[in-house]
């Protein structure tokens, strides 16, 4: 059966990893992200994969006041949505937020709140039609707040558990949300910090893990998997001690 797929953020190196994922399965793909010209290169590439159809539309995430307009296209070009995966963000300077409050807004803007205005709206719209998955990439930065990364891992902590609240509302209309946390992966957001090491996961890897988790209707995927119980351990760290660490 030919499915209906949205993903938002369709530039980012998983998204256009799980997007080849599903284009090889022959479903359609409406693709939506900020530049333009690699949006069409990552479509024409698509369709060569044997996706079913490929659009594409362009937008800036923070103008909230397209979001509404936006997620209406998509529903007017594919019908219906089976699946939409949100898979954008920003990897901030943690240092340079701490110097701006201007700065540190602007960037929940994007991390967070930007995304939970895709989320309302979404969820109306998938509890008429009773059915579907909402999909997002969060991070496990967002599971205890670190020195070195806060903002950001507030801001992947917010959506964390406004997903916790929508599973439960959407349960009942048969909706599968699904928390999707990567750890380190060798994507252009992370080409500063040095890699090695087996914590680093490849793009395809994490790609596979969220294709197969949608399709078992998980609630929370922890990619690679052995994130779970590195994650399990620092937030088990009592905060007198965790205070005086590093990390």
């Amino acid at each position: 059966m030919v499915k209906n797929i949205l993903i938002i953020g369709a530039t980012s190196a998983i998204a256009e990893t799980v997007a080849r994922e599903y284009a090889t399965q022959g479903h359609k793909l409406y693709l939506i992200a900020r530049n333009e010209p690699r949006l069409t290169t990552i479509a024409a590439d698509l369709r060569i994969r044997g996706a079913a159809d490929v659009v594409v539309a362009t937008m800036n995430v923070s103008n909230f006041s397209t979001h509404h307009s936006v997620i209406e296209k998509a529903y007017v070009a594919l019908n219906t949505i089976d699946i939409v995966l949100i898979a954008y963000g920003a990897l901030p300077d943690q240092k340079a937020l701490e110097k701006s409050a201007e700065n540190t807004v602007e960037s929940c803007n994007t991390n967070a709140l930007s995304v939970i205005s895709f989320l309302t709206i979404l969820a109306n719209r998938f509890e008429e039609q009773s059915r579907g998955t909402i999909a997002v990439i969060t991070s496990v930065a967002g599971d205890r707040g670190r020195h070195s990364n806060y903002v950001y891992g507030a801001s992947k902590a917010m959506i964390s558990v406004f997903l916790q609240g929508l599973r439960n509302r959407l349960h009942h209309s048969q909706v599968h949300v699904l928390d999707i946390k990567p750890g380190f992966v060798d994507t252009p957001m992370t080409a500063h910090i040095k890699k090695g090491g087996p914590l680093w996961a490849q793009p395809e890897a994490v790609a596979k893990d969220i294709v197969k988790s949608i399709e078992n209707k998980k609630d929370i995927l922890y990619t690679p998997f052995f994130w779970r119980y590195i994650m399990l351990i620092i937030r088990s760290i009592p905060e007198a001690m965790f205070k005086r660490g590093k990390l």
